[in-house]
């Protein structure tokens, strides 16, 4: 009796594992995989999360309630804070209480300094929808460029002919990626459906042209190339012979 009673015991509880290993696992498959926002300061995600220690100290530090812990349901790893630009943009403190509070310096403090301060912070990069903005199907619309607090610097507003009623001017919102520290602002303030001006992170959105390309109108990145050698070594006969070959028929 003891021994059924025991086997009873037994394959109860691994049908609760298993129902709690299948419960945990359609959490984590049915997590939002979208991208996500760091705070500011999180500058290198690689250097962010290995400093991390998930104690909530930058959430509790947010005087607006922008930034909130990851849950298995979220897109980041659980316990690291990040935000979402459409629901509570970040608001840009001049005073930064969640660098501030941060104890392992995950968040960088040198944006503490000035003249560094917020508005040196990248946080990601405001991205428009042309075809989705309605200042491109020539309505009037400035919302995004008028909350953004950069105005005139990060976003822009571009004149240009509207030659479909030859009448009136499309006012485009143009975003200038040297400026725009990804706070949100302007998705927040988009007045469609779902944003057309959205801000994602600036590893989605930044090439890079790499090392062996220089800005000949830059000074500084002249200098990289001040002792170059910039002779030409052609190789006539590898020419020649190129030019011989039946590779060209």
């Amino acid at each position: 009796m003891s021994d059924r009673r025991e086997f009873f015991n037994s394959a109860f509880k691994g049908l609760c594992l298993c129902a709690g290993g299948g419960f945990l696992a359609t959490l984590a498959l049915n997590g939002d995989d979208s991208y996500y926002l760091r705070p500011p300061g999180a500058d290198d995600e690689e250097k962010f999360i290995s400093k991390c220690i998930r104690c909530g100290l930058c959430v509790k530090a947010c005087p607006y309630d922008t930034l909130k812990l990851a849950t298995m349901l979220d897109s980041p790893k659980t316990g690291t804070p990040f935000y979402e630009a459409r629901k509570v943009p970040c608001r840009l403190c001049d005073d930064i209480p969640c660098i501030r509070d941060c104890p392992t310096g995950a968040l960088d403090k040198k944006y503490l300094e000035k003249p560094k301060g917020i508005f040196a912070t990248k946080m990601g990069i405001a991205i428009i929808d042309s075809a989705s903005c309605v200042a491109h199907w020539g309505i009037q619309c400035d919302a995004c460029y008028r909350a953004c607090p950069l105005i005139d610097k990060a976003l822009k507003v571009e004149t240009r002919r509207n030659d479909r009623t030859s009448k009136h001017a499309f006012l485009l919102p143009v975003v200038d990626h040297e400026f725009c520290v990804g706070c949100g602002l302007c998705e927040r303030a988009c007045i469609t459906e779902l944003p057309a001006i959205r801000v994602l992170p600036r590893s989605y959105v930044l090439g890079r042209a790499g090392a062996h390309y220089v800005r000949g109108w830059d000074e500084e990145d002249q200098k990289r190339v001040k002792d170059a050698d910039t002779t030409k070594n052609l190789n006539e006969k590898k020419v020649q012979d190129y030019l011989n070959s039946g590779d060209l028929l």
